[in-house]
């Protein structure tokens, strides 16, 4: 900036270079403050919505015994060797579980470790009894949170950014353009040894 303010009365310093100039200081303002002003309030408004969805879950979710009837010997759904392998066929089971009203339940699920029938493990239930999955928790909201917070902050940064490279774009144009004016106003022949001027 010190370098700038030297500049400023040079008679090389053309109003566009002080359009240009006061365009990026303003730029630089726009994304130290508006930008991380925008990100800390993106991030506090998905925080409290998050915190709400915790609890909201933490509130319908409970934790219930089940009890293995049977393995469950087919190969699973997707055959892929990226996302399923031998081991996790092997953790489908027919299990037994009771509903938080009391209501008796059965279906197949995935066993968090290899079993045998009649062994029991917890899963995630909703009010009727649906296998659902585990309830956020407090930590993974507030990363969830950051990670809004951050991505809102460099969106907008990268918006005043892409106007400042627009506004300097056009003002290197018009540049070009009055370059082009003055060197047909100077004459086609100017400088040329032959010319005699």
């Amino acid at each position: 900036m010190r370098g700038v303010w030297r500049w400023r009365h040079s008679p090389l310093w053309r109003r566009s270079d002080r359009i240009e100039a006061w365009v990026a200081l303003a730029a630089a303002l726009l994304i130290a403050l508006g930008a991380t002003s925008a990100g800390w309030a993106a991030g506090r408004a998905a925080h409290g919505a998050l915190l709400d969805t915790v609890r909201v879950q933490h509130q319908q979710r409970h934790l219930v015994w089940v009890t293995v009837d049977r393995l469950v010997s087919r190969t699973p759904l997707d055959p892929d060797p990226e996302t399923a392998s031998q081991r996790d066929a092997h953790r489908r089971v027919l299990a037994r579980w009771s509903a938080p009203d009391g209501s008796g339940r059965i279906g197949e699920l995935a066993a968090p470790r290899p079993v045998e029938p009649g062994d029991r493990f917890r899963i995630w239930s909703d009010d009727r009894g649906r296998v659902m999955p585990r309830p956020m928790d407090v930590s993974t909201a507030g990363t969830h949170a950051v990670l809004a917070g951050l991505g809102t902050a460099a969106g907008v940064g990268m918006m005043i950014e892409g106007a400042r490279r627009l506004v300097g774009w056009h003002l290197m144009v018009r540049r070009f353009r009055r370059w082009d004016q003055e060197w047909e106003r100077a004459g086609q022949d100017w400088g040329r040894a032959d010319a005699g001027s």
